[in-house]
């Protein structure tokens, strides 16, 4: 995939849920902007159908034409709905996180590099300075520095990179959206899922044989999923759930990272082959 350069034309994209208001999208543009970019809006704020951006084929002609960078303008639902209207992989970089990491996999599944799993136009200048300029080092072909967390034992794995959002890649499974699995260091986030949820999806993971097939499992930040305070109901913490359904597996763990709904959500390329040491508690990019 080539290396972004100054001028280069960043095209906004809404695949997903409609846009609440104007201001956090132009501070998102004013990013790309001050990168040497060159961005263009396919849709209008008033595009709505129901709580998507536009009717199926209205968001899947934000598509249309060429552009360098495909920037999601936000998360919610809707992305898997455009698979299954004809949307095709892009021929440059693609750019979001959550709901978007259906066609994030969409693009791997089809052989075709340049999707980043990282910040939508929307959360972009929320982002602490260090993690803007992770993004801005991957899309201009820049080397970036290796991703921290706890390490949970296993030892070192290598392979191919995914990374995604728990529900919607859970619903990609045994499709033909869904990259290949086998040796895979897979990352995975999610937020709002209280821990019996997550327990489900990992059964589901689990008696698919997904899980099986990964050379190393991380998670990225779980936000909102541990169970609420006033609920006096017996259950388990988010912690024992994620170590409970992985502990078997006999592959490198790593946990906390900064990556998804959390404060921080570190910009990392899928397909890219990477690193992943449960015993140092580092994620790195070969």
């Amino acid at each position: 995939m080539r290396a972004l350069r100054h001028g280069d034309r960043v095209r906004l994209v809404a695949p997903s849920s409609a846009l609440a208001g104007a201001e956090k999208l132009q501070a998102g543009i004013s990013c790309l902007e001050a990168w040497g970019l060159a961005v263009e809006q396919s849709f209008g704020l008033e595009r709505r159908w129901g709580y998507l951006a536009g009717d199926d084929q209205a968001r899947l002609k934000d598509f249309a034409g060429q552009a360098s960078l495909w920037a999601c303008a936000r998360g919610g639902w809707g992305s898997a709905r455009l698979l299954e209207q004809g949307w095709q992989p892009l021929d440059g970089w693609l750019l979001g996180f959550s709901d978007v990491t259906s066609l994030l996999w969409a693009q791997v599944a089809a052989g075709r590099p340049g999707a980043i799993h990282g910040p939508l136009v929307t959360t972009l200048a929320a982002e602490p300075a260090w993690s803007q300029e992770r993004l801005r080092q991957l899309l201009f072909g820049e080397a970036v520095a290796p991703l921290e967390g706890q390490g949970w034992g296993g030892g070192v794995a290598e392979g191919p990179l995914l990374v995604a959002n728990l529900t919607v890649a859970t619903h990609l499974l045994g499709s033909r959206w869904c990259p290949p699995l086998q040796g895979a260091v897979l990352v995975l986030e999610d937020v709002g899922e209280a821990p019996y949820r997550i327990d489900r999806m990992l059964t589901h993971w689990r008696l698919s044989g997904a899980l099986q097939q990964l050379a190393g499992l991380a998670f990225g930040s779980f936000s909102n999923c541990e169970q609420p305070e006033d609920d006096d109901r017996p259950g388990f913490c988010l912690e024992q759930v994620l170590r409970e359904r992985s502990a078997d597996l006999g592959i490198p763990l790593l946990a906390d990272l900064p990556v998804g709904h959390g404060s921080v959500n570190a910009a990392l390329p899928l397909g890219r082959w990477a690193r992943l040491d449960g015993s140092r508690g580092r994620l790195a990019l070969l």
